[in-house]
Parts: structure tokens; sequence; C-alpha cells
């Protein structure tokens, strides 16, 4: 998640470089057939492209707010995973009173089943974004969106770390761990029939917020919505340029001032300007349409996970607690 009022200059030419090239060198070799080479049928009605425009706005718009909805979805379960962690954290110190050991078996399992839907849900899939060069330099060099699931030996004993190795899920499997946990407890008298009802309604929870995750991971954002909008703001911009042609030759010649370069590299600019502005808004739905990749407009799941294990060790009173994650760049994981 980025943090910054105002997003820098750096992080946008670093997805805008390549293609503002591009929308030059386009504009300009339409430019120069039309002014230099006299190639003037190349010219279109700037009318029909306008209609286009405004159709292609309303398509994006609409992706954008259904890609936001998919993020902030995303904010408030893992709002919820907060709140939820904090709750076990209360009752585990509440029920499990003459057990310090379990207090810390079952807080700690917590801590690594938090950190284990993280890494899973930061896993690529076939459907995720591939950014150019630049980007991905960036992303590879914070070292958040793919995750290795190690760190796991902090929070388990070494035989619960082993027996995690062939999981297909591992966060799934931590519950599990949970729950037959407090059925040991229950069987050795330390906790009640009523405290493992409440400790379950926990755990039931638990699997509800991890589940509402993995629906929004794995079904991705519609394709008839995001590669259309792609296509229809791409026919758009290459077809921008030849619709500017006509607008300005007009202007040229009620002002009479003939071929003059100024206004041709004025051409050149409002196409580069207005082909920027569709592909970046057409990018920034894209780019919110998995909130679990780990990039700059993701679910900041790394900090939410670092927030819930300090609560949880200061619950238990532990005096060395790790410091809070301090975003790199400005984009906080």
């Amino acid at each position: 998640m980025y943090i910054k009022r105002n997003i820098s200059w750096g992080i946008i030419l670093r997805y805008a470089w390549k293609n503002l090239i591009f929308f030059t060198l386009y504009a300009g070799i339409i430019f120069f057939l039309y002014h230099s080479l006299d190639w003037k049928h190349i010219d279109i009605p700037f009318q029909p492209l306008s209609v286009i425009g405004i159709a292609v706005a309303f398509y994006i718009g609409f992706k954008n707010s259904q890609s936001y909805d998919r993020f902030w979805e995303g904010r408030k379960i893992w709002g919820g995973i907060v709140n939820y962690s904090r709750t076990w954290g209360n009752n585990v110190l509440s029920f499990v009173e003459d057990d310090r050991n379990a207090q810390i078996a079952l807080i700690y399992r917590h801590i690594a089943w938090i950190n284990a839907l993280r890494i899973q849900l930061r896993q690529p899939t076939s459907f995720s974004i591939k950014e150019n060069r630049a980007v991905e330099r960036l992303f590879d060099r914070h070292g958040e969106r793919n995750p290795v699931c190690n760190g796991m030996d902090m929070f388990l004993s070494p035989e619960e770390v082993d027996g995690l190795e062939n999981r297909k899920n591992v966060a799934t499997h931590l519950i599990k761990k949970q729950g037959l946990h407090l059925k040991k407890l229950l069987q050795e008298g330390k906790i009640t029939e009523f405290d493992k009802q409440v400790f379950h309604s926990n755990l039931e929870e638990m699997y509800n917020l991890q589940g509402k995750c993995e629906r929004i991971k794995n079904t991705p954002f519609p394709r008839q919505y995001a590669h259309f909008s792609t296509l229809f703001t791409w026919i758009f911009i290459l077809l921008l340029p030849f619709g500017l042609l006509n607008v300005f030759e007009t202007q040229l010649l009620e002002l009479q001032v003939g071929h003059n370069w100024w206004y041709i590299v004025l051409m050149i600019f409002f196409s580069v300007l207005i082909s920027w502005m569709f592909i970046t808004m057409d990018k920034v739905g894209s780019n919110s349409e998995d909130p679990f990749e780990g990039r700059i407009n993701d679910v900041p799941m790394t900090a939410l996970c670092r927030t819930i294990e300090i609560d949880l060790r200061d619950m238990l009173d532990e005096q060395s607690l790790p410091e809070k994650i301090k975003p790199q760049h400005n984009i906080l994981y």
C-alpha cells in the first residue's frame, strides 16, 4: 500500500516510461507523415473519436470501481483477522490459566497461521500482472511479492515445522492443529466444554476469513471486463493522433500561420498526454484487481501480521517485541 499523500514522479515514471516513449514516437511519425510528406488522407474526424473516448472512459470507470471494491473487501477481511486475533489471544489467556506453555503454543501457532496465510496469498497465479522491468526490479528488491515459507520455526516446534512440509494448505492445517490442541486441553481438564465451544467459534471465524481471502485470490477479475477495457483503451489511443490531425489543421488554417512547428509539437504533446491519462486509468484498475499480490496498491499484509504479532506477544508480557514494519520507497507491504 502506497502511504505517501502524493505519488512520487519516480514511481510514476517507472510505470509510464515505456508507454511515454511509444506514444511520442507513434504520434511523431503520424504527424510527420501528415505535415512533411503531405499524407492528407490519413486524418479522421474528431467527433466519432470523442464518442469512442467517452465510451471508453465509462468502461474504465466501471472497471476501476469494481477493482477498488475487491481491494476494499480484502482490507476489511484483514481488519477482521486483526480483531479476531486479539480476541483469540484474550480468550487463550482468560481460559487457559494454569498452563503457560499451552498459552504460548496456542498464541504462537496463531501467529504462524497469519503468516502462512499471508505467504499463500502472495504466491503468483496464472493471471498475475506482469509489469515492465523497472517496476519488477523494484518489487524484487523489496522481496515481498512471493515470499518463501520461512521463519515458522520462530513460532512452532521443530516437529510441527517438519509436519508442514508436504501440506497443500499450511494455514488450514494450522487451524486444525489448534482444534486438536484444544481437544487435548479439554481431556486434561485445563479448559471446560464451554471454553472449548468459545474457542471453536473463534476458529470457525478464522476459517471464514481465510476462505474469503482465498475466494478473492482464486477468482480473477472477470476477463470480459478486464480484457476489453484494455483493448478498447488501446484502440482509442491508436486512433487518437489521426483525430487530432484534423483538429489542429483547422486551427492552423484559421490562424493562417502555415506549418508552424510549435503547433506540431503541441499536437504531439496533447496526443501523448491524453494517451497517458487513459492508459494510466486502465492500469490503476488492473493493479487493484488482486489485492494480495504484494504490489504498490495491495493490502499491507506483512505490516498487519507484524502488528498482530506485537499485540499478541505483548499480551504474553514478553519484553523483547519486534519492530513495526517500515515502508520501503513509501510502499508498506
